[in-house]
């Protein structure tokens, strides 16, 4: 090897740890950083004309990977956040239910009025008696009212926080459009884009909280970024993300649809629903959950009514509407069949309610659905012992009735079992959706500590490196040294 060859492999050696040395430091200046990926040098063999080892090239920087496992941290970061948006909603629904010992649930208020009924039947001329069975029929009307206002209160915050989200994802794909130019235009020309590219990363991490993506590289860093179902979010600039508001809601409310260019994707309109993140949780919550459990309380409402109508005595009229009442009086609802929004607009009916001109007798003698009309009264001779149309009443609520069969319920059961299995379906959904949060965020955690510790900065490492890379600094130095002194030596033997 000639000095002069000798000399280019040991200037090229120090630029090569000189660089390798910056970004030793920028690793561990890096280290504590969320998202930031270990950076390392390419270098490759240089050669002279003649074919000789010439030294070593700095060919560019790149960072450690794990393409598998972030592709994992992903899809697990967005199940994670439609699971806890879903469970939001359930711990709010189920203030309905309260703590058992409180009775607050609707079960609860039916169990107490049945208790309240059988008390009076036992002294039906006890007024005392009969002004708690008012108050507790009251209780009921209250309790379903309270609660269907608190499960449309759930839809419209569930609506708000979609429209948040659907902010946020068009401003984290301006942010991606930004970093996916600054990737490729600077893979392009050979700089330096790590940085660029972690920062991408992490927005793409953000983008999939609020929704579930899949992505796909492409030539020069680009990507291109899909819905969970397959509608293009990100393909060189990003697609427009839509979502109209509602911001009042009742029982036949229908919320706006999430559209992806052009494309519905969450929402009752969507053509291809995505499967994960914040926005679907939400709109899972405002669509399915929450309205379930609305049809479940208006059903218990129409059990109520129906349990409670009076019949005609001379069996030519039809049933109407007793104790409990609704908009559609004097009728009866139909059985088995679902009629949105009744839990929000059954009451006590005020014939009954001696505050609002009516009379106590009634729960006991009947004829509160018309006191006009004999017809409908069961007392007919006033005896201040009659008993029958309040045990009537008492077996009603354990009766077999039919109730609409798309409640996620049984269909055939009675009123008290019915109203008990929805409080036990949303404690039983809130249970689980609670055991799926948990493994889910120890899945997560899991996930994103195997991509730490595969594309992350070891300090220890990094400092062990660093000391090799000063030892080959000192060798390249004294390579330097040693051809500057051949060449003196052969400069005096000139002289």
């Amino acid at each position: 090897m000639s000095l002069s060859v000798a000399l280019q492999v040991a200037q090229s050696a120090l630029a090569a740890r000189q660089t390798e040395s910056s970004v030793v430091a920028r690793n561990i200046s890096g280290a504590q950083e969320s998202g930031y990926s270990r950076k390392s040098v390419l270098l490759s063999q240089t050669y002279t004309s003649s074919g000789q080892a010439g030294g070593v090239r700095v060919d560019g920087i790149e960072r450690t990977t794990d393409s598998a496992l972030y592709t994992s941290l992903l899809k697990n970061t967005s199940i994670g956040t439609s699971q806890e948006a879903v469970l939001t909603g359930l711990e709010r629904l189920a203030e309905t239910t309260g703590d058992t010992e409180l009775l607050l649930s609707p079960a609860a208020v039916l169990g107490k009025l049945q208790l309240s009924l059988q008390s009076f039947a036992s002294d039906p001329n006890n007024t005392i008696l009969a002004q708690d069975v008012l108050q507790s029929a009251k209780d009921v009307a209250d309790t379903l009212q309270s609660g269907s206002a608190l499960v449309q209160d759930v839809r419209a915050s569930a609506d708000a926080d979609m429209a948040t989200s659907v902010a946020n994802i068009n401003s984290l794909l301006t942010q991606l459009e930004d970093l996916n130019s600054v990737v490729v235009e600077g893979t392009q020309s050979g700089n330096d884009v790590t940085d660029a590219q972690d920062a991408r990363d992490q927005v793409l991490l953000s983008l999939s909280e609020e929704i579930g993506i899949t992505t796909l590289s492409r030539a020069d860093g680009d990507i291109v970024v899909y819905t969970d179902s397959g509608v293009t979010l990100f393909e060189t600039t990003a697609r427009d993300v839509t979502f109209d508001a509602t911001l009042i809601y009742d029982a036949t409310t229908v919320g706006g649809s999430v559209v992806v260019d052009g494309v519905a994707v969450a929402g009752p309109g969507a053509v291809m629903p995505i499967d994960s993140g914040r926005l679907h949780g939400l709109a899972q919550l405002r669509d399915d959950v929450a309205v379930t459990y609305q049809n479940q309380l208006d059903e218990v409402a129409r059990g109520l009514i129906e349990a409670f109508a009076e019949a005609d005595q001379t069996a030519v009229g039809p049933d109407q509407a007793g104790l409990f009442t609704w908009s559609g009086a004097p009728a009866v609802p139909a059985a088995g069949t679902l009629i949105s929004g009744l839990a929000a607009d059954i009451e006590v009916n005020a014939n009954a309610d001696p505050d609002q001109g009516g009379d106590l007798d009634r729960l006991r003698d009947g004829g509160i659905s018309d006191p006009a009309d004999p017809d409908y009264v069961y007392n007919t001779t006033g005896a201040a012992a009659f008993s029958d149309r309040l045990q009537e009443l008492v077996s009603a609520f354990d009766a077999q009735r039919t109730f609409d069969p798309g409640v996620e319920l049984d269909p055939t059961d009675s009123l008290s079992g019915f109203a008990s299995s929805s409080v036990s379906w949303l404690e039983a959904g809130r249970q689980a959706m609670t055991s799926n949060v948990e493994v889910q965020s120890v899945l997560l955690s899991r996930t994103a500590e195997n991509l730490s510790n595969e594309t992350g900065v070891n300090i220890d490492e990094e400092m062990t490196l660093l000391l090799e890379i000063e030892r080959s600094y000192s060798a390249a130095s004294r390579l330097i040294a040693a051809v500057d002194s051949m060449l003196e030596d052969l400069l005096d033997m000139t002289r």
